[in-house]
């Protein structure tokens, strides 16, 4: 199992902001309180991986959101964890797509492991075991995973998805 170079904070406490509040800068905002998204890390060790969540608010004054991670709980594990994140960290998730029947090397993909989506490049395949080696070039390493644990990569941009290319 992949891990993290560094542990994400957990205990860090979000001031609940009503999502009933007045609309300001609503043009700029893609996502609304109940919404399901993607949350991009951008912490060290983190890079490159996906966080299933939930939007919880909108803070406009500051362009940013309230998630709730359906995956990520706090460190006392009574809850699940919510933190403020800067809009530009949110996506909406991928398309549903049936996955194809195999992957080939070369393919840019995101492996799900620790909890979240983190993108690597299909290295090769295991075929009396049926899974896939995937290498993360960010930590130099490569794991073998079932196809039920993987998809294409597809990058978001402007408001489109488009399936990646690789490294």
């Amino acid at each position: 199992m992949m891990r993290p170079l560094a542990a994400k904070p957990k205990n860090f406490k979000v001031p609940l902001i009503s999502s009933t509040s007045p609309k300001r800068l609503t043009p700029l905002m893609a996502f609304n309180a109940g919404d399901s998204v993607e949350v991009c890390s951008k912490e060290e060790g983190f890079l490159g991986s996906y966080y299933e969540a939930t939007v919880v608010a909108k803070i406009t004054r500051d362009n940013q959101y309230v998630v709730e991670y359906k995956t990520l709980v706090e460190d006392d594990l009574s809850a699940p964890l919510r933190e403020v994140v800067a809009a530009d960290e949110v996506r909406p998730p991928p398309p549903h797509e049936r996955p194809p029947i195999r992957f080939f090397c070369g393919d840019r993909i995101d492996a799900f492991d620790n909890d979240g989506w983190w993108v690597g490049t299909v290295s090769g395949m295991n075929v009396d075991e049926g899974k896939y080696y995937v290498y993360f070039k960010l930590f130099m390493v490569e794991i073998a995973y079932h196809p039920s644990k993987l998809r294409l990569h597809q990058d978001w941009n402007k408001g489109k998805w488009s399936v990646s290319s690789g490294y």
